[in-house]
């Protein structure tokens, strides 16, 4: 199962490539095998009707000299090598008796005779046990009562070279083509899927922010999915947007009401007051709490990256403004150039509540960092405060927790930031602060991740 999972996985390019490859690898040495044994039939057919002639014009040629009691030949084959001792070529006439003629180039030597009387091809071991064809009929002469048996020989040496040169030649020209093929199909499946890197890239850059919409410039098939993407798209920025807008017109809803039942709570006696006041109080910061969430920016995949110093300068003054009048010492040392693949307000949603929970604890100082770690970015807020213990850390990051009745706020910052972070793959991390106080560093992702870090 497993394996059958990683092949259903492999790429478009590869799955077309290795059947390619399949095809080429079956194909040829089929088509090779072929090629050779119908070009052995051929040759061998070609050296057989030669060695027909040849046998024609030895029965031509051989007759029965009464006087001498003899066979005679009157006519030479034309070919030297039967004249040459041992060639490999021969031929002989013989009555099975005393009555033999036969080339030159047998010298010595003899051909075994077979008692077949038709036309026959055979292999036999001829001189110096090289194998010969053999095309061999009985015959009869006039004025001779004896049939006469006649036999054309030759080596086979030459039809194998002829075979061998072939086939060298043939299974070096397949390995060309089948290289050659190999590097045509690829650049056929290159040029074939470039749409589909184009759909990759175009994709890309709609998650990067750089355009609004997947490229629709497409083959027809791959048109139509480009569209289909772009309306999904479109339908869930719709989506978000109208989320936001509601989230806001709650938010406004919500809060005339909530002032207006303060108000009242106000008039009630003590005890019914203080009742009051509490169940407003936790109305208001589980509103706080959701809407914040809600405005988050959705997707991070789909964001655009985001210059941290431009983004946070209005965070940055007026959190600057505000310890100014409460006699604080504010230090910003973002750098130019950090950029976050972020939503603008959750990222000044984010550090805004790390600097107002830094600025109800700070005794005289509060700093604000920024650097890169690897493929992380890391906000980091300090302060000089009375700092956390481990478990009151912990009580922090849960929502709703508060840490001082008597210090304003509703208690959610922390939380907000942390489950803001989450959503956009990265974490919060409370920690010592070197001025003595708390630091929380916010740790996210400069590409898409959905994890935190690990």
């Amino acid at each position: 199962m497993i394996h059958a999972k990683s092949v259903r996985r492999l790429p478009i390019a590869m799955r077309m490539m290795a059947s390619a490859l399949l095809l080429v690898v079956l194909v040829l040495p089929v088509a090779g095998g072929l090629l050779s044994w119908n070009f052995r039939e051929a040759v061998n057919s070609a050296f057989n009707e030669r060695l027909g002639s040849l046998l024609n014009v030895v029965i031509a040629g051989v007759s029965y000299d009464v006087r001498q009691d003899a066979l005679v030949t009157n006519r030479q084959l034309g070919d030297s090598r039967f004249d040459r001792v041992f060639s490999g070529w021969y031929w002989q006439v013989s009555d099975g008796n005393e009555r033999v003629l036969t080339s030159r180039s047998l010298w010595d030597q003899r051909l075994p005779v077979s008692g077949d009387p038709g036309r026959v091809f055979r292999t036999v071991a001829g001189p110096r046990d090289k194998q010969l064809r053999v095309l061999e009929r009985d015959i009869r002469l006039p004025d001779l009562e004896d049939v006469l048996h006649v036999q054309v020989a030759a080596s086979m040496d030459e039809v194998e070279a002829q075979i061998a040169r072939f086939q060298a030649l043939l299974w070096l020209s397949l390995a060309t083509l089948g290289g050659l093929l190999i590097v045509l199909i690829g650049l056929q499946i290159r040029w074939g899927l470039a749409p589909l890197r184009r759909i990759e890239q175009s994709l890309k850059a709609v998650e990067r922010g750089v355009q609004p919409s997947v490229e629709t410039n497409l083959p027809r098939e791959l048109a139509r999915l480009a569209k289909a993407i772009n309306t999904v798209l479109e339908r869930d920025q719709r989506l978000i947007e109208r989320g936001r807008t509601a989230t806001g017109n709650l938010a406004h809803a919500l809060k005339t009401p909530v002032a207006v039942l303060g108000t009242l709570a106000e008039r009630l006696p003590e005890g019914q007051q203080a009742a009051m006041q509490a169940e407003l109080k936790r109305l208001d910061e589980a509103v706080r709490h959701h809407l914040a969430r809600a405005s988050a920016a959705g997707p991070v995949e789909l964001g655009a990256e985001q210059e941290v110093a431009t983004v946070l300068e209005p965070v940055v003054e007026g959190v600057r403004r505000l310890a100014s009048r409460r006699k604080l010492g504010f230090q910003s040392n973002l750098k130019k150039g950090l950029r976050v693949r972020i939503d603008a307000q959750d990222l000044q949603e984010i550090v805004g509540n790390l600097l107002e929970n830094a600025i109800n604890w700070a005794k005289t100082s509060i700093i604000l960092s920024g650097s890169v770690e690897g493929g992380w970015l890391v906000l980091s807020v300090s302060d000089d405060g009375p700092g956390m213990s481990q478990e009151t850390r912990q009580e922090a990051l849960s929502r709703g927790g508060r840490l001082d009745e008597t210090k304003p706020g509703s208690g959610l910052g922390l939380a907000i930031v942390t489950e803001l972070a989450a959503l956009h793959g990265g974490e919060l991390r409370l920690d010592d602060s070197p001025e003595g106080g708390l630091r929380a560093e916010v740790v996210l992702p400069l590409t898409n991740r959905r994890s935190g870090r690990a």
